[in-house]
């Protein structure tokens, strides 16, 4: 369903992105953990096209942009397949919630209006925030805003959702609302999923498979239990520091 090979990202002279080969199954959900900086959020953003590959390719479907082909329509068909959540919400302060969501569904999609409206409602629902509707961003919490670019993110009908460390600007105690919206999403199976993540707990619960990350290569992968026992020194190291 979603395939990357070779996969290879390189900034001036930083290699962030090493060697990157993957193979995710359709409706399976992926946790990315990993100490800070080694290429998780990059990983994503080159799945999304919002990064270009310095090498390698990348799959989903029947579409495939290759890093040595310049190809914009290829990677417009791509992009289309997935849709990001982003850590810090990246939702239009000028808009209500309702107004956030139905932008895609009329922008891109092109839906009418009044069928957008009622598919955004549906969605706004589906996250817990139908009463919120008409709340604008700069009126509604940080999770609650996380969860309005959710339910964004999701009315586009993406075949491979990315969240990148959704919850990683919210306050401790709206952590919890964002994480069980996913978790729901999760239960479902309705949608490919990758998640990059610090909440372990999170991760072991949602995830069908764990990839962790170090200096630019997938260093392990696996269930959550084969990671979270892993032999490896440095997984041990890290799921020792933050399980704490």
């Amino acid at each position: 369903m979603l395939t990357i090979e070779g996969l290879k990202k390189i900034f001036g002279e930083l290699s962030v992105l090493k060697q990157v080969d993957l193979k995710v199954d359709k409706g399976e959900v992926i946790s990315i953990i990993g100490p800070s900086g080694t290429g998780k959020s990059t990983l994503l953003r080159c799945i999304n096209c919002l990064e270009k590959m310095t090498e390698g390719k990348i799959t989903i479907g029947d579409v495939t942009v290759d890093a040595k082909e310049k190809n914009h329509k290829v990677v417009y068909e791509l992009r289309k397949k997935t849709a990001m959540v982003f850590q810090n919400y990246n939702l239009f302060k000028n808009m209500t919630a309702l107004q956030n969501v139905m932008e895609p569904l009329v922008q891109v999609q092109k839906i009418p209006k009044e069928k957008a409206q009622s598919e955004a409602e549906k969605l706004l629902e589906r996250v817990g925030l139908l009463d919120k509707k008409d709340s604008y961003p700069a009126h509604m919490s940080g999770g609650q805003q996380q969860r309005v670019g959710i339910a964004r993110a999701m009315a586009v009908k993406p075949e491979v959702m990315l969240f990148d460390e959704p919850t990683s600007s919210l306050d401790p105690e709206l952590v919890g609302e964002v994480l069980k919206v996913i978790q729901d999403l999760a239960n479902s199976h309705t949608m490919t999923m990758l998640i990059v993540t610090h909440e372990m707990n999170f991760a072991k619960q949602v995830s069908d498979q764990i990839l962790f990350m170090d200096s630019g290569i997938i260093l392990e992968q696996g269930t959550a239990d084969a990671v979270f026992n892993s032999v490896n020194p440095r997984v041990q190291k890290f799921v020792g520091q933050v399980t704490k």
